[in-house]
């Protein structure tokens, strides 16, 4: 179990970066997600031939994890959507939101009993949201496409939890990243047509951003939390990613001086959300002690 949250908070860490990525890459989001899966899928699919890790898994099997990669892709482009209209501290405080679907959806999709505390402590995450966004008016598209990239990220968890136990994790990310890719590629002609203008090609530059935000970001990302999900509840995973914007908050105020545009309100918010991931830590040290008795 230690080695599980070792494995989760290295993963929190290495999230922090993926915000600071997206406002360093000038692309537009639809674009920029899409080299993210293109270019980890060829470093996933070269490392597994390399090292002889390749899986082969029947068309039903491959078929289902390349469909789930649909969610995460998806979750993305309203993540650094929400980064373009709003900044890096507003997207990843959204992001918590991911905790409460879960929740909420958990229960409903798995089959199982809703459990009173998840719910009340996602609670304080809707409401640390909710403060912000009624005061930071300024802000409010880049909430909303955050609050949705948190829904489709819930669904990718709750469906990844499944996964994982039935597939090497590996092989997981390397479906995933393939049907993430085509399917931004499919959406990514109706974009062009939509906005002509838009700078599709990354300069050398944001070439290597891209290349670290493939590697480091999202594979090593993905690969971490889906065997942490083999000893952590899915809840516990998305609630313990709640402290994902102190590292990326931290690192915007540093890279862009984003403390300069947030409120008093985002603040209180924060706390709010920081509270709940205090208090799951407090009631899983709690349930475990008691389970040990």
């Amino acid at each position: 179990m230690r080695k599980s949250f070792l494995l989760l908070h290295t993963s929190i860490l290495l999230a922090g970066f993926t915000g600071i990525f997206g406002k360093l890459i000038s692309l537009n989001e639809i674009s920029l997600v899409w080299f993210r899966l293109s270019l980890s899928f060829i470093l996933l699919l070269t490392g597994l031939k390399l090292s002889g890790r390749f899986v082969g898994y029947g068309a039903s099997a491959a078929r289902k994890m390349a469909l789930s990669g649909i969610l995460p892709a998806l979750a993305w482009v309203f993540f650094y959507a929400s980064i373009k209209y709003g900044n890096i501290s507003v997207a990843v405080i959204c992001f918590c939101m991911t905790g409460f679907f879960t929740a909420v959806l958990g229960p409903v999709i798995q089959r199982r009993k809703l459990i009173i505390a998840e719910l009340l402590l996602s609670l304080l995450t809707v409401a640390g949201i909710g403060l912000i966004f009624h005061f930071d008016t300024a802000f409010r598209l880049g909430i909303i496409l955050g609050v949705i990239s948190s829904l489709l990220n819930a669904f990718y968890i709750i469906a990844n939890e499944g996964l994982v136990k039935r597939y090497e994790a590996t092989m997981i990310n390397y479906y995933q990243m393939l049907g993430g890719t085509v399917a931004v590629g499919l959406i990514l002609p109706f974009y062009v047509y939509a906005f002509p203008g838009a700078r599709l090609l990354p300069d050398m530059t944001e070439l290597g951003y891209l290349l670290l935000l493939a590697s480091f970001c999202t594979i090593g990302i993905y690969v971490l939390v889906a065997e942490a999900l083999k000893q952590i509840s899915a809840f516990t995973v998305n609630l313990c990613f709640n402290l994902e914007p102190v590292y990326s908050i931290i690192l915007a105020m540093l890279f862009f001086n984003e403390g300069r545009m947030l409120g008093f309100s985002f603040y209180v918010g924060l706390t709010l959300i920081l509270a709940s991931v205090v208090l799951q830590m407090f009631l899983a040290g709690r349930n475990k002690s008691r389970n040990q008795g």
